[in-house]
């Protein structure tokens, strides 16, 4: 059974956030996923963050988890150029082919399930995303569509939630600020950096869940 070890929020300017990837390259640290989702590109928005921009290029990280509701064409094969290991779900706005209602997949240790997020009712519900993450047997389940940022813990079991990259309006939410999460996995450990844009002020919150610990 898993648990959030612990929980820490710093903030700092984005010029010291671009040596996070230099600090993450080093050996001690382990495989990175971008988890990030629901773009709604150009309906609900029409890019991304400026400062999202500058951080998410091309071979920082190994592996990409989208949660779907990309929206542009465009959009997706960017998405697809940031790391060979690409992963994505259908969302309900979605018009892409290929794309599928579920996925699941391993990175270390970890069985990760992947799902958008409008099948689950009540919309963010905790019992009804549990028994999704029953069905697909996995670690960890990786969710969107409500728009908020989260990281939460049901029966044992953990749930992740990047919140939408744009801040687009959600039919939960019309004040929602975008945000988009890096996942570190080493050994039997998931670390979570939510990075959240407030107004012009970066967020990043820490959130360690360990495999292992009772």
């Amino acid at each position: 059974q898993m648990c959030i070890r612990d929980r820490v929020s710093t903030q700092s300017t984005w010029g010291n956030n671009k040596r996070f990837y230099r600090k993450m390259a080093e050996s001690k640290f382990g495989e990175l996923a971008l988890v990030i989702g629901d773009f709604h590109i150009p309906i609900r928005a029409v890019d991304l963050p400026d400062k999202f921009k500058d951080l998410l290029v091309p071979n920082k990280v190994q592996n990409v988890i989208c949660t779907g509701n990309i929206g542009s064409r465009e959009t997706y094969d960017w998405l697809k150029s940031l790391s060979n290991n690409f992963h994505c779900v259908k969302g309900n706005a979605d018009d892409i082919p290929g794309l599928q209602e579920t996925k699941v997949f391993t990175i270390g240790s970890f069985k990760v399930g992947l799902i958008n997020g409008h099948q689950i009712v009540p919309w963010g519900a905790e019992e009804s995303l549990y028994n999704v993450q029953r069905e697909l047997d996995c670690d960890i389940l990786i969710s969107g569509y409500t728009h908020e940022n989260k990281v939460s813990k049901f029966d044992g079991k953990f749930f992740i939630n990047p919140g939408s990259v744009t801040g687009a309006f959600s039919s939960l939410r019309t004040d929602n600020n975008p945000s988009f999460s890096i996942l570190e996995f080493k050994g039997e450990e998931i670390t979570v950096y939510m990075y959240e844009l407030k107004g012009e002020k970066p967020v990043i919150t820490k959130t360690s869940l360990d495999k292992n610990a009772k």
